[in-house]
């Protein structure tokens, strides 16, 4: 065969190679096609219904509704500012007049960058197609999504007008804070009508669709106003204003309205509510879905819990240098409230700081700070447990110095700089004697510590050293009212939680909340801290609460840090457990005007007593359960042994029959 004929061959045989698969490619892509045009949603008609979806509703434990979000106002387009209309398109989708839904030059940069850039992903969505993508609740990102996106907006570009289309569009899209649609925005923001607004205020609102929660002007002013820069940039690139008019814009004051608080009290709490839901559901559907949201919310718990914590707080300024709180002008002394239903899990009330609108960063979910002695409880258990010791064992309360391999030896004080001899452990547990607390941790480990708080609930990092027994690793509010719960359950766990059902539009359940409790903890030896926190109450650092009138049961510990950085206190009854902490979102010690540091029996433990008062008013006595190998004796708290009538400040220590 000669070399033209060989060669005329391998073109024929790569020709027919080449139509093949031209012809499987057309098949493939017919047939992807019909895949992604099969149940495609209706576009409804008018276009503007696309914003008629229904109001999602939140309620409490005892059925009220609290707070309703979506049913959006419609605002038309000729009642629009010409300078919003011109900031969006620009900003948005500056060739929105000419294509017809898919803006071509758009879309394939879009997709050179995703194949060719590595690590980059650029969108190409024209307003028609941000429009349709609200007609899908199943926002994966995929391609076959992406395409179905398509023939929607082809379809949107069939059916409407240019001027409807971008009606239903500015009447959607999120601009955070729970404003959406250019209505809400426009009296969130400024308290003035969509149709009122000028060229800066235009452009700053214009900014916030691309991430509402980033560019919110009320907590991050300069972001926001980086932001309308950009979208000025973009308006006088796209010929829409001149240069001369952004910089007047740029220069002009765009004065937001002064937020003002709703006509509810438990801001903080669905702030949690809805961020849970936001990560189970997405935001497009907990915002246009219309969900039926039954929380554990006790609407009088939280009235009485955010009364207790703003008192309390302003009753501790009272007592501090004004020097100390004008460093933290920018939040002030801040704390934090959780109440957590012991035998459920059931999150009652929640209190992230004393103003969710000045400073909506929640410190009862996020703030993990140092707990101080309120640890101590995991360590007795664990002393208790791994290394058999009993409240009424004696220890001696001296200076400690304990090696640490590769690092300096740990040498922990007391609170009082003194030291008071031999002890039972009881009273050490009640007085908060660290030097004890460290002879403890040192002879268990601090990993029979960690494990028995897992144990309990808490789930933030603990660095396994020995200081964690004196509550040096970061914990939050609601995970010490979760933990607590566990020791005033008689060992039982409940997780914490705050969403008990939620239902959709049609009343099928998405998710229920069923009630189960694990035993983590021994039933007798649970019930022997119990009584030691309850020796908190009754003599030790806590007994301010007795001073202050609660007379239900109760146990607790209070929490002290370095420098008084940290006041914390967390107790419970047989029903409720509740942890408040008080401090500084900066960590500044907190000292009277004297000096003095304020210790959380000081800080904390007060503003624990209102709420407790309040919460359990009318509530009969309910004691602790004992165990049945449990028995009371009264012992001499400096020996042990069985205390005779001539015994000085005798000590009730709970036994078991092993002991």
């Amino acid at each position: 065969m000669t070399p033209g004929l060989r060669f005329f061959r391998a073109l024929t045989t790569l020709a027919f190679i080449l139509i093949s698969a031209v012809g499987v490619a057309a098949i493939g892509l017919f047939c992807f096609f019909l895949v992604a045009a099969k149940d495609l949603p209706r576009v409804p008609e008018p276009i503007g219904r696309i914003n008629d979806t229904p109001a999602t509703e939140i309620f409490s434990a005892d059925g009220q509704r609290i707070l309703t979000i979506g049913g959006r106002e419609t605002v038309a387009l000729d009642d629009v500012s010409y300078p919003f209309i011109q900031a969006i398109l620009a900003t948005e989708d500056h060739r929105f007049w000419e294509h017809r839904g898919i803006n071509k030059l758009r879309t394939l940069k879009a997709l050179w960058v995703t194949l060719f850039e590595a690590g980059k992903v650029q969108g190409a969505s024209t307003i028609t197609q941000q429009l349709a993508k609200n007609l899908f609740f199943s926002f994966e990102r995929t391609y076959m999504r992406k395409f179905r996106e398509l023939l929607v907006a082809l379809q949107i570009e069939a059916q409407f007008t240019k001027q409807e289309i971008l009606e239903a569009y500015i009447n959607q899209i999120p601009f955070g804070v729970g404003a959406y649609g250019i209505g809400e925005a426009s009296r969130t923001f400024f308290g003035k009508s969509a149709g009122e607004l000028n060229l800066a205020e235009a452009s700053l609102l214009a900014g916030l669709p691309k991430s509402p929660t980033r560019y919110n002007p009320f907590r991050y002013p300069e972001r926001a106003r980086k932001r309308q820069q950009v979208v000025l940039q973009r308006m006088v690139a796209t010929g829409m204003i001149s240069s001369q008019e952004a910089e007047a814009a740029s220069a002009a004051s765009a004065e937001l309205r002064t937020q003002t608080r709703p006509l509810r009290v438990d801001s903080y709490f669905l702030d949690a509510v809805m961020k849970s839901l936001e990560e189970t559901y997405s935001p497009e559907v907990v915002y246009h879905g219309g969900l039926r949201v039954y929380t554990t919310l006790d609407p009088g718990m939280q009235q009485q819990a955010e009364t207790a914590l703003q008192d309390g707080i302003a009753r501790l300024e009272t007592q501090m240098p004004e020097g100390d709180l004008s460093e933290e002008a920018d939040s002030g002394l801040q704390g934090a409230l959780v109440a957590v239903d012991v035998n459920t899990g059931a999150v009652k009330a929640l209190v992230g700081g004393r103003d969710f609108f000045q400073t909506p960063y929640n410190r009862a979910l996020q703030n993990n700070r140092q707990p101080g002695s309120a640890f101590k409880p995991f360590l007795y258990y664990a002393a208790l447990e791994d290394a058999g010791r009993s409240p009424a064992d004696v220890m001696v309360d001296k200076p400690v110095s304990i090696p640490v391999a590769g690092k300096p030896t740990w040498k922990p004080r007391n609170f009082e700089r003194s030291y008071q001899g031999a002890m039972v452990l009881k009273k050490a547990f009640t007085e908060s004697v660290n030097t004890v607390a460290a002879q403890l941790v040192e002879a268990i480990g601090p990993e029979a510590v960690i494990e028995t708080a897992r144990r309990c609930g808490i789930t933030s990092p603990l660095n396994p050293v020995y200081s964690v027994a004196l509550g040096t690793s970061g914990v939050s509010p609601l995970e010490m009212a979760g933990a607590y719960a566990t020791f005033a359950s008689g060992g039982v766990r409940h997780q914490p939680y705050w969403i008990r059902r939620v239902e959709d539009v049609s009343g099928r359940v998405l998710e229920e909340h069923i009630i189960t409790g694990e035993r983590v903890l021994n039933e007798s030896i649970a019930y022997q801290v119990v009584d030691m926190m309850a020796g908190v109450i009754e003599d030790g650092t806590g007994k301010v609460v007795r001073k202050m009138g609660f007379t239900l049961p109760a146990a607790g510990k209070t929490g002290t840090t370095n420098e008084y950085n940290d006041a914390w206190f967390t107790g419970f009854t047989p029903n409720l457990s509740t942890a408040v902490w008080v401090g500084f979102d900066r960590g500044q010690g907190m000292r009277d005007k004297n000096g003095a540091g304020i210790t959380g029996g000081r800080g904390a433990a007060p503003i624990w007593t209102r709420f407790m008062k309040a919460a359990t008013e009318g509530e009969p006595p309910k004691a602790f359960l004992v165990p049945p190998d449990i028995y009371i004796k009264k012992v001499n708290p400096e020996t042990g042994s069985w205390a005779g009538f001539w015994t000085r400040d005798p000590v009730s220590v709970a036994l078991r029959k092993t002991d």
